[in-house]
C-alpha cells in the first residue's frame, strides 16, 4: 500500500478496472484496492498490476483461495473486512502485505496476536469514526489503522489527522466512473 488515500474499486470488468486505475494514477494517487466482489477481480488485478507507477492490492479477501488468486495475479497487498487467522497465516507464508479488518478492540487484539501491525477499521463510520480510532489508539500504540467504510471527501481529513492512521480506504473516488481523475486529485491533495 502506498500513499495515505487508497481508492477501493469494485470492477465490472478488467477493462473497467484499467480505465478507472489509469484515472486514479493520473489524479496522483499511488495505490488501489480492487475488491473480490465480482467475478472480474482476478483479471482486473492482473491487468491493473501492469500499469506503471500504481501499487495494486486485492480487497475483500475472505479466503485462502482468494488470497492465492490475488498473489498469482500480481497483487502487492491484500485487505480483508475481518480477521481470519488462516488467511493471515497464508499471507505471511506468501510474503504479501496483509491488512485484516476489525470493528472492536477484541478484533484489533486478535490481529495483533497474529503479527499484524496494520489493521483495517471497518466499517469505520458505523463503529464510531475518528472518535473510535482516537479511543483505541492509546491501547494499541504498536498498531496503525486503515479506516474504510463511510470515508468521504468531507471526512477523510478528520481520519488522516490522527497519528495512528496510516491511510484511508474509500469508494467515494471510484463509485461513479465519471470524474475519477478529479476526485483522485482532490483526495491526493488531502493526503
Amino acid at each position: 500500500m502506498k500513499g495515505r488515500i487508497v481508492p477501493v474499486l469494485t470492477a465490472e470488468s478488467a477493462d473497467d478496472a484499467v480505465r478507472a486505475c489509469e484515472a486514479i494514477r493520473a489524479g496522483g494517487l499511488m495505490s488501489v484496492e480492487i475488491t473480490f466482489r465480482t467475478g472480474a477481480a482476478v483479471e482486473a488485478i492482473r491487468r491493473a498490476s501492469q500499469l506503471d507507477g500504481l501499487v495494486v492490492g486485492a480487497g475483500t479477501v475472505l479466503t485462502e483461495a482468494q488470497l492465492a488468486a490475488a498473489v498469482e495475479a500480481g497483487a502487492q497487498f491484500a485487505v480483508a473486512p475481518s480477521t481470519n487467522a488462516a488467511v493471515v497465516r497464508a499471507a505471511q507464508r506468501a510474503g504479501i502485505e496483509f491488512v485484516p479488518g476489525a470493528a472492536t478492540p477484541t478484533e484489533i487484539d486478535l490481529a495483533r496476536s497474529l503479527g499484524c501491525e496494520v489493521v483495517k477499521i471497518f466499517p469505520a463510520s458505523a463503529v464510531g469514526g475518528p472518535a473510535f480510532i482516537k479511543a483505541v489508539s492509546p491501547v494499541f500504540p504498536d498498531v496503525k489503522f486503515v479506516p474504510t467504510g463511510g470515508i468521504t471527501a468531507e471526512n477523510a481529513a478528520d481520519y488522516l489527522a490522527l497519528p495512528s492512521v496510516l491511510a484511508c480506504g474509500g469508494t467515494w473516488i471510484t463509485a461513479q466512473r465519471d470524474g475519477i481523475e478529479e476526485r483522485a486529485r482532490a483526495a491526493a491533495a488531502l493526503a
